[in-house]
């Protein structure tokens, strides 16, 4: 049984970034989006797929205000310009999406000496959320929606200092621990600016990960949620009215969950926005 967003509210005049929009639950996010005449701002690394994503986006909803615009989350340079770019060209930001994630990425190492899944998992969204706050806090009242992942209940215990090594599968569980302390962190940074953020785990999707293998899409497409499904708690966070005093806090199926055992450390919370402020380049080692 899944739940859907029910809320009705209009987005018109409103504009949203959506990080990973051209396909998947992005794509469902930034449809529903443009259903409800937002300008949506589709911040994708593939701009062939992206513009595609675009055209059918505009042909479904009569939407035109639809903007393509490139980030590569494996660059903080590529952060730093897409941040740039927003600023100087938006008048307001009122939701931003923090949707793109992968898995199973090669034990590589990024220009900016990050462990690649780390940094297009965790680093670069957390970059980019400090880079466009100004902006938010100016459209207020504005929200922050990071898709994070119940993998993250995998990580019992987050080792800070172990932050950018590879680590096979729990390196994909600990990008989605960091994603769901940075929200927590987040909002109590946020207290008294009417900007609020919440954290998400979207349920498995039937998504293009499968689609290699026969078995896996048959199983896929039986057990899992569809993108659309997968998409609602995204939406019903940027859209739900009264949600508000639960800032922070972390969503599944368009409800509120109790903390996973392994994000329930304050200190380590604190320390983790310290740690992630230097990676990044906003604060001196």
């Amino acid at each position: 049984m899944v739940n859907y967003c029910k809320s009705k509210k209009s987005l018109v005049g409103k504009t949203a970034i959506i990080t990973g929009a051209n396909t998947g639950i992005g794509y469902e996010t930034a449809l529903e989006f443009a259903k409800r005449g937002c300008r949506v701002i589709m911040a994708c690394r593939n701009q062939e797929k992206a513009n595609a994503a675009r055209e059918k986006i505009v042909q479904a909803t009569g939407n035109e205000n639809i903007v393509v615009k490139s980030i590569n989350l494996d660059s903080l340079a590529s952060v730093r310009d897409f941040a740039k770019y927003i600023n100087e060209t938006e008048d307001r930001l009122d939701l931003l999406i923090n949707n793109a994630g992968a898995a199973q990425l090669p034990d590589k190492t990024t220009e900016d000496g990050l462990q690649l899944e780390m940094a297009c998992n965790y680093f670069a969204p957390f970059l980019l959320t400090i880079l466009l706050l100004d902006l938010l806090k100016k459209s207020a009242p504005s929200r922050i929606v990071n898709v994070s992942s119940a993998a993250a209940k995998m990580i019992h215990n987050l080792n800070l200092e172990e932050l950018n090594k590879y680590g096979g599968w729990m390196l994909y569980c600990r990008t989605k621990l960091c994603q769901i302390y940075f929200t927590q962190e987040l909002a109590k940074r946020l207290e008294g600016t009417n900007v609020t953020t919440y954290s998400l785990h979207p349920g498995a999707i039937n998504s293009e990960f499968y689609k290699g293998s026969a078995i896996g899409s048959w199983v896929g497409s039986k057990v899992f949620k569809t993108s659309e499904e997968g998409a609602q708690t995204s939406i019903y966070l940027a859209l739900e009215d009264g949600i508000e005093e639960h800032n922070g806090e972390h969503f599944e199926d368009c409800k509120r969950v109790k903390p996973y055992c392994g994000a329930k450390d304050d200190e380590k919370r604190k320390k983790l926005w310290e740690i992630s402020e230097e990676m990044v380049g906003l604060r001196q080692k």
